[in-house]
């Protein structure tokens, strides 16, 4: 049995059609839940995951996906996982691919990727920046990256819905962490407005801020 073939008999009909709404444009769906995709994914990387990689095909969300999974979860040096990801994000289609492949990084893999994702916070391709921003929130909300990770989301320039929701969810995920330093930020925040006001809603939205602090985010409101 193939690869394909194994997905397409974990297919389940009515959470495909559940899901299929929730990532507009994506065609090819077979209708997998995630965690049997992870259970899949760690049985890969116990094998010859090198070779699976090589030859992955990439109809179905969930074949992308799967690549995703076993790069996150794959033991080797940071080199050569920023190569496999460097390769994968051009497959980053669409929102939910790209959040789930953001994995919470070993300490090893910390500081290489850092570096790698910071020239994708410029970049004009709409899932290249969500992928930036939503590996940002997951690793980098912290006291070291945190200023530097703030001046990156404040660059970001993309007219794209996923692109900019990614952004403001990142800046809502560093007022939760770090509220003060996030605040001043926001003050002198050089965001489109559209983004700006997203940030505040996701902020206000957080249940891990105070009645009084969700006040004050409301009169940080631009007005025009």
């Amino acid at each position: 049995m193939t690869l394909r073939e194994q997905l397409l008999e974990m297919a389940e009909p009515a959470y495909r059609d559940f899901t299929m709404p929730l990532m507009p444009g994506v065609e090819h769906v077979i209708g997998i839940r995630v965690p049997k995709l992870r259970l899949l994914a760690r049985e890969i990387v116990r094998g010859d995951w090198r070779s699976y990689l090589d030859t992955a095909e990439d109809l179905y969300f969930e074949e992308r996906l799967l690549q995703g999974l076993v790069i996150g979860l794959a033991k080797c040096d940071p080199a050569e996982k920023l190569r496999r990801v460097a390769r994968f994000v051009p497959k980053i289609d669409n929102w939910a691919l790209c959040d789930l492949f953001c994995w919470r990084l070993k300490a090893a893999e910390r500081e290489p990727m850092w570096r790698f994702i910071r020239p994708y916070f410029r970049s004009g391709h709409e899932f290249e920046l969500r992928f930036a921003a939503a590996m940002g929130l997951s690793n980098f909300v912290d006291a070291e990256h945190l200023d530097a990770l703030l001046a990156h989301l404040d660059a970001c320039r993309h007219e794209g819905y996923y692109a900019r929701m990614g952004v403001a969810w990142a800046l809502s995920v560093c007022y939760v962490k770090f509220p003060e330093r996030t605040a001043e930020y926001l003050h002198r925040s050089s965001l489109d407005d559209w983004t700006y006001d997203k940030a505040l809603q996701k902020i206000v939205e957080s249940r891990r801020v105070s009645a009084d602090d969700k006040t004050m985010i409301r009169s940080l409101k631009r007005r025009r």
